[in-house]
């Protein structure tokens, strides 16, 4: 599965309830939809969360359904649309989608895997209202990245995806998965990323599930390890011309917060962007996802199904599902993100809890953080 991406996502307050748009006193508006508009892919990626392959996948939505699932995502808020997969780009009819997405007032966005992203289809892709696209890049070299993928030659790939969407104008960004395999590269892939043009730079932190949970178990960073390339990523970020800003590492919130306070600083608009204004894990708060099934998850990485579109509208499932309103209940949380000063900006990993525990509202593994709140009893 390509690797969700925040788009360049709007701002807002970093908690709880009563974001713009959403009902007054009720929960926030969407901000972020992730769509697996199919399965299928032509990858085998090590850390794909869907295990995806060629298919077939029985229970793909129809055309039909789709467009009246972005009516009702509509009717609840004007959130952008990550289409994803597998490749979305395998869906004969995704850029019907995107178009009647963008007719109705939605920021499409997409997230293919690069391999069918020639000048015609990234042509397409502009004309029906994506905005951006997000590629995946694994290593600073074909070797690394070509290993990664599991297919030869996938580097060359999607080098010229990239320069097919720099073609037709369409703004891409890179993501990479970060293991104990890449992260020595880290470096050299966010140089990359700036020299190939790309607007945006996002190091997504392994969230072991799907495939990643056999294969590559032994290659998620340490507690440490995590901490220390958050701090590395707080240290580049007023150095790089592109929005650089690491996905499911929640704690990063946490540690801008606390370096900021270290210099003196106030996390503001004016200090830090967007960053100020955003929180950890958006999952059932201000994000959600929707498999090729029509099921409703808080992310993917998250396999709790907590709605299913095909039965319901996807406002019934965005305002009522039990699993959505435990997420948005910050306080009710387990363990230290129960009582962590910082609980309101960051909120821990739901996916990751949930893999290493068996409990979606257990604390984030992966922290080092004590709070300085002493637990409540």
């Amino acid at each position: 599965m390509r690797r969700l991406a925040e788009h360049g996502h709007p701002g807002g307050r970093p908690h709880g309830s009563g974001h713009p748009g959403g009902k007054p006193g009720g929960p926030p508006a969407p901000r972020l939809v992730a769509w697996e508009v199919t399965r299928r892919c032509n990858l085998s990626c090590r850390h794909c969360r869907a295990a995806a392959n060629k298919g077939p996948y029985p229970g793909e939505l129809s055309t039909e359904k789709a467009f009246r699932i972005i009516d009702e995502i509509a009717a609840v808020g004007s959130p952008i649309v990550i289409l994803t997969g597998g490749d979305p780009m395998l869906r004969e009819n995704v850029f019907d989608i995107a178009r009647y997405g963008t007719e109705k007032g939605l920021k499409m966005v997409m997230s293919p895997c690069g391999t069918l992203l020639n000048e015609e289809n990234a042509r397409r892709l502009k004309e029906s209202g994506i905005g951006r696209i997000s590629l995946s890049v694994d290593g600073a070299t074909p070797e690394t990245h070509d290993a990664f993928r599991r297919v030869p030659g996938a580097f060359a790939e999607v080098m010229e995806g990239i320069e097919a969407a720099k073609k037709a104008g369409l703004e891409f960004q890179i993501n990479t998965t970060v293991t104990k395999v890449n992260l020595a590269e880290l470096p050299d892939i966010l140089q990359l990323a700036i020299d190939l043009g790309a607007v945006a730079f996002h190091p997504f932190l392994l969230v072991p599930t799907g495939r990643a949970k056999d294969e590559l178990a032994d290659q998620e960073l340490s507690p440490s390890q995590y901490e220390e390339t958050l701090n590395w990523v707080y240290d580049q970020r007023e150095t790089v011309p592109l929005n650089f800003k690491p996905t499911c590492a929640p704690h990063y919130y946490r540690i801008l917060r606390q370096r900021a306070h270290a210099e003196g600083k106030k996390v503001t608009v004016e200090t830090h962007g967007m960053d100020a204004m955003s929180k950890g894990c958006l999952g059932g708060q201000g994000f959600c996802f929707i498999s090729y099934k029509g099921e409703v998850q808080i992310c993917g990485f998250l396999d709790v199904k907590c709605g299913d579109l095909n039965q319901q509208s996807f406002g019934d499932v965005w305002h009522n599902s039990p699993v959505f309103r435990e997420m948005r209940g910050l306080d009710g949380y387990h363990g230290r993100c129960g009582y962590c000063e910082y609980r309101r900006f960051c909120g821990g990993c739901r996916a990751r809890a949930y893999e290493v525990t068996g409990d979606y509202l257990a604390e984030e593994p992966y922290c080092v953080y004590e709070p300085k709140a002493r637990k409540k009893t």
